[in-house]
Order: C-alpha cells, then sequence, then structure tokens
C-alpha cells in the first residue's frame, strides 16, 4: 500500500484535482526589444565579463545578476545599471539568457 492509497482510505470524499497552475521561468522579469550587450574587458590583467543594454526595472536586472552569479558560481557586482561577472563567461551567460528569451548580441572579440 503506497502513500496514495493511504491517503484515500483516510479521506473517502476527497475529490483529487488537477493543478492547473503553470509553471513560468523567469516570468516576473520584463523582457525588452533591444539586445543586451555582453562585452569582454581586462581590467587590472583580469578578465570580466560585462552585461549592458537592460531597459527594465532595476530590481529585474539586480535579479538576473544573483542568478548569473550563482548558476556559474563566481563573483561579480551590480553598477551603474551594469552587470559585472569575473571571468570571461561570455558564451555560457549568452546560452542562459537566451534560453530566458532575451535577445543577447556579443561586443567585441
Amino acid at each position: 500500500m503506497d502513500l496514495q492509497d493511504q491517503l484515500k482510505n483516510l479521506f473517502p470524499e476527497h475529490i483529487e484535482e488537477e493543478s492547473t497552475s503553470e509553471i513560468t521561468d523567469a516570468s516576473d522579469i520584463w523582457m525588452q526589444d533591444d539586445p543586451i550587450l555582453c562585452k569582454y574587458e581586462k581590467r587590472k590583467g583580469k578578465p570580466i565579463t560585462i552585461l549592458e543594454g537592460y531597459t527594465g526595472a532595476t530590481e529585474d536586472f539586480k535579479k538576473l545578476a544573483k542568478e548569473i552569479k550563482t548558476k556559474l558560481s563566481v563573483g561579480g557586482s551590480f553598477k551603474d545599471d551594469k552587470i559585472i561577472i569575473q571571468g570571461d563567461y561570455r558564451d555560457k551567460i549568452m546560452q542562459m539568457l537566451k534560453d530566458k528569451g532575451f535577445n543577447v548580441k556579443r561586443v567585441g572579440g
């Protein structure tokens, strides 16, 4: 007897409902028409990846920065409407943003 059968025995009058809640991935982040620019720079001899050009709310961009840093397990910051990620992760970041539905443009190299 599995858990479902035990629950049916405990609550015989319960009618099972179909859950119609849709799972949305990052639907609370505003999508834009213009592409997000993904740049590579070296500062003090260390590589960094810069994302800029997001025209939505600052809080949404901060959430996106935190998610990128968490998934890549790297450091970074959010300053002057730019996400700065430590290291050259352009390809991985661009793929993550494309999977979310953003337009991404690679700038430089």
